[in-house]
């Protein structure tokens, strides 16, 4: 007799040994995240992030995620009629996640708010919503950062900065003035040059109208082209300048942004980045002729301060999707988070991820500070923005990497979500300069910026004598400043940012998360891959802080 289904045994698709759905979570659930939250000023906001990050780890967020990732935007040149209208088509998922982004202030609402810590909000807001979609984060990024640019240009300042700061989301290209709120984006890089944007071949025309240029020329990666407005480097008579773009002319009429193509990109896939070929199109300088860069700076301080915060977030995003299939997984006998082997793996991802978002939300308690006129935090913020982008960004691809393989084959399957995580980590650290240009930036900074090595030292000081590993790390770092070049400089910046890191865990992290990272990072008791922390070390401390038991 040939068995039939209701005669076997039992059943073949029985679900055993998988994890359920980790949604729904509180991605706010970082006891470092509230620590630094408190320490840096915007204690006040944490009701809110609380609630951002039960939002953020909720089904229908998470299902947004997917989808904007899944249904990417599609380029239409032409409308029906033939006419040229340049636009990009967005799934509604990718407006939903916009929609909560801008109205929880992730934009460039903290310029318009008065309180202190009102930046570190933002950036803590980020480190949690971060835990949905990463693509949307870049132009609620770039609409931050355009704003103290902007402001090199009072009169221009005054009739858009209100509309970026908004914290009402009003997709759809129409004349800028007209809409509740803006998006801003920025283009610098060309064909020929990349980070060297002083080779750009982008030209500036003066009209007769006092301020407003003619733009020619074809950008080479200009991101979020849905935006309402872009910030443009073009060499004008005097120099290399920074120029006010908007898709929409006051008068309603399109402006010239010929979108040549979308980039097919590895990652930041719900997040379309173009090439747009400018011919007459017409723009408002922002600050004088030939002072581009250092008008445009300012938003590439605040982009790179994202950048880190980005990459923290990921980082905290893929440690708790390894951390919910170790507890759910049972192999060789026991749970996999009880296997030593395992729990090392995860407390030194845990030991890293904890470093990040310490780091993260230090340098953003020294932007809000600038923001408010601290002499001192300028000169830190300066130095240690980059040191941070280096080196945290750096760190990215590896810890998703590991992350990822937690999960084994399953990790590996598109549905699980880690490949796309694994697909975002690089960005971060080419989005606003390479490894490369932020190792020269900082290389730039201790030669040029007077007390931008003052203000570094000055901060590793107040950790002195709290760990002699620390304390041998600072002192090597200072004799390394007499020989630094270009040669050295990621050395040198590594060094730097490990020390910077470790100061801050020995001052606020508890003994057992301070020391691991003391003694494998600075120390030299550790291995070439994560999972090598020496015996020495407290797994079991280090995750009970970083992935709580969740019920």
């Amino acid at each position: 007799m040939v068995p039939t289904p209701e005669h076997e045994p039992y059943a073949t698709h029985d679900v055993t040994n998988q994890p359920p759905p980790l949604a729904p979570y509180d991605a706010s659930a970082d006891v470092a995240l509230f620590e630094g939250l408190r320490r840096e000023g915007a204690g006040w906001a944490e009701d809110d992030i609380r609630r951002l990050g039960r939002e953020a780890g909720g089904v229908l967020a998470q299902e947004w995620s997917e989808q904007a990732n899944r249904r990417e935007p599609e380029l239409r040149t032409h409308d029906r009629y033939g006419h040229r209208v340049d636009e990009v088509e967005f799934h509604p998922s990718w407006h939903d996640l916009m929609r909560v982004a801008v109205t929880e202030g992730l934009a460039a609402a903290p310029w318009a708010d008065d309180r202190e810590g009102a930046h570190v909000a933002r950036t803590a807001g980020g480190l949690v919503w971060g835990h949905t979609d990463a693509g949307h984060g870049c132009p609620t990024s770039m609409t931050y950062a355009a704003v103290p640019a902007l402001r090199a240009q009072p009169e221009l300042a005054k009739v858009y900065e209100p509309l970026l700061t908004s914290r009402e989301y009003d997709p759809g290209l129409r004349v800028p003035t007209e809409k509740r709120g803006l998006l801003a984006g920025m283009g610098m890089t060309e064909k020929q040059g990349g980070s060297d944007v002083r080779t750009n071949t982008t030209a500036a025309t003066p009209t007769a109208e006092p301020g407003v240029y003619t733009l020619r020329g074809h950008k080479w990666f200009t991101s979020a082209p849905m935006c309402d407005v872009f910030l443009v480097l073009a060499q004008a008579p005097g120099g290399l300048s920074c120029f006010l773009v908007p898709r929409i002319l006051p008068d309603g009429a399109r402006n010239t942004f010929r979108i040549q193509r979308l980039k097919e990109k590895l990652g930041n896939r719900s997040n379309a980045s173009c090439e747009p070929e400018f011919d007459g199109t017409v723009a408002w300088l922002v600050g004088p002729e030939g002072r581009g860069v250092k008008t445009i700076i300012e938003m590439v301080n605040c982009t790179r301060l994202d950048c880190v915060m980005m990459s923290a977030a990921l980082m905290r995003k893929t440690l708790v999707e390894a951390g919910h299939h170790v507890r759910h997984r049972s192999a060789f006998g026991a749970r996999l988070l009880d296997q030593p082997l395992m729990r090392n793996v995860l407390a030194d991802l845990a030991l890293e991820s904890e470093a990040a978002t310490t780091l993260t939300l230090r340098l953003a308690g020294a932007a809000d500070r600038a923001v408010r006129g601290d002499a001192g935090e300028m000169a830190f913020r300066r130095i240690a923005t980059a040191v941070g982008k280096y080196w945290v960004t750096k760190r990215g691809p590896a810890f998703t990497a590991e992350a990822l393989e937690c999960l084994g084959g399953n990790g590996y399957v598109e549905e699980s979500g880690m490949p796309r995580h694994y697909r975002e980590a690089p960005l971060l650290s080419i989005w606003e300069g390479s490894g490369n240009v932020n190792a020269l930036d900082v290389l730039r900074a201790l030669g040029k910026e007077q007390g931008a090595a003052e203000a570094l030292f000055d901060e590793l000081a107040l950790a002195q004598g709290a760990d002699a590993r620390l304390d041998t790390a600072v002192t090597r770092l200072k004799g390394m400043l007499s020989e630094a070049s270009q040669s050295s400089a990621r050395r040198l910046v590594e060094l730097m940012a490990l020390a910077l890191q470790a100061s801050l865990l020995v001052r606020y992290a508890p003994p057992a998360v301070a020391d691991a990272f003391c003694a494998t990072r600075l120390g030299g008791d550790w291995g070439h891959a994560f999972g090598t922390l020496p015996d020495a070390a407290d797994p079991g401390a280090v995750l009970d802080r970083a992935l709580p038991d969740r019920h």
